[in-house]
């Protein structure tokens, strides 16, 4: 699978790249998705796809590593952010073993954990069903993907 890095520039309003995801947004708060907004989707972009995964997860999931706590798709072309708690889009399955936003919670003493915000940038609109796990939604997206790129945030539990 081609994923490369785009210019797309990914952000949030609830934390910078790279700092700590405020507690409202994990599973010990009140785990809802935070605020995202992106820039510079690559030219001919007609819909997106997000997902957030857990690579410091100690779970191994039909051989895939980490954890998946988002995958969110059917996302139009035309829009460039996603509001706090977001309505839009179709939900899909996360490693919780529900649908949704899923808030970080990593193991208690596993130290620091990364969380990647990924944003797909696709060259169609997409119609997916709901309930898609992320390696699902990536073998449907791989070949209309236009480009990507993430923000980072971070937690840990007290």
């Amino acid at each position: 699978m081609a994923f490369a890095l785009s210019s797309m520039k990914v952000t949030s309003s609830a934390f910078a790249d790279h700092q700590a995801i405020p507690a409202k947004h994990t599973g010990e708060g009140e785990d809802v998705s935070p605020a995202l907004a992106w820039q510079g989707a690559p030219e001919g972009t007609k819909g997106f796809a997000v997902i957030c995964h857990d690579p410091d997860a100690p779970l191994v999931k039909d051989g895939n590593y980490g954890f998946v706590h988002w995958v969110l798709y059917n996302l139009p072309g035309d829009i460039q952010e996603l509001t706090e708690k977001t309505a839009v889009g179709t939900v899909g399955a996360n490693d919780k073993g529900d649908t949704g936003y899923c808030g970080p919670m990593p193991p208690e003493g596993h130290g620091k954990h990364l969380y990647y915000f990924w944003v797909l940038a696709l060259d169609h609109q997409t119609s997916l069903p709901e309930g898609l796990t992320l390696t699902e939604l990536l073998k449907e997206v791989e070949p209309n993907l236009l480009g990507m790129n993430r923000l980072v945030g971070t937690y840990q539990r007290g």
